[in-house]
């Protein structure tokens, strides 16, 4: 079984936590303004406190729409870990990858290469058509082969200023498994689903000698 470092999901939980429920915070806030205004001005008092009531019940349930929507990314995250976990004992998953400012789901290392993987939960049929990804048709409010690029980008860019010099691969998964052609390539980028990323994974070629491999996985390891 692979070495698993790091913890999958963290940050996508962390990050949907934060940015669903501050609004809510905020609101119990002006709630709490507008019960000390009463005692000075009752009528503004008041007519603060329905408005920041209001805001309150709005912020929450868009709030846990938000939560939901990062969780569902966190098990998707989870169940690709769990499928890359199962690659040789000499591969390492590094989950949540920091880089920068920037968390990159999945960083795999191992004598088949180095990969940057992105994974996406999505609800609906997912097809490339003209050069793009689309969900049941439509475009996605951000190219997620866009991101993946940029997240491999990262990566090898990190590993480059601590010594490594080597190719990162971009891969982007899809944990539902409806991507319709099931494995492709698209600008560079591979694209596939879940279930296809073991046996994509794991081949006899050696494109990182043993050596090799270990010094990079100790690069990884102290930035990790």
């Amino acid at each position: 079984m692979a070495q698993i470092h790091g913890v999958a999901g963290e940050w996508a939980r962390v990050k949907g936590s934060v940015l669903g429920l501050w609004p809510l915070f905020l609101g119990v806030f002006a709630a709490g303004f507008a019960s000390a205004a009463c005692m000075v001005s009752p009528a503004f008092g008041l007519s603060l406190l329905v408005v920041s009531l209001g805001f309150i019940i709005w912020s929450l349930m868009a709030g846990l729409r938000c939560v939901e929507r990062f969780y569902r990314g966190a098990r998707g995250e989870e169940k690709v870990s769990g499928i890359l976990k199962s690659l040789p004992a000499a591969y390492h998953v590094f989950n949540d990858f920091a880089v920068g400012r920037s968390h990159v789901d999945h960083v795999v290392v191992g004598p088949g290469g180095a990969f940057a993987v992105e994974t996406k939960f999505w609800r609906g049929k997912v097809t490339i058509e003209d050069g793009h990804i689309l969900l049941d048709g439509q475009l996605p409010d951000r190219s997620p082969v866009t991101q993946v690029l940029h997240e491999a980008a990262l990566v090898k860019q990190a590993l480059s200023r601590a010594g490594w010099s080597g190719t990162v691969t971009p891969v982007l998964a899809f944990a539902s498994d409806t991507f319709d052609a099931h494995r492709a390539t698209l600008k560079g980028v591979i694209v596939m689903n879940s279930c296809e990323l073991k046996a994509s994974f794991e081949s006899d070629r050696v494109v990182i000698p043993p050596p090799e491999l270990e010094r990079l996985v100790g690069i990884m390891e102290s930035n990790s």
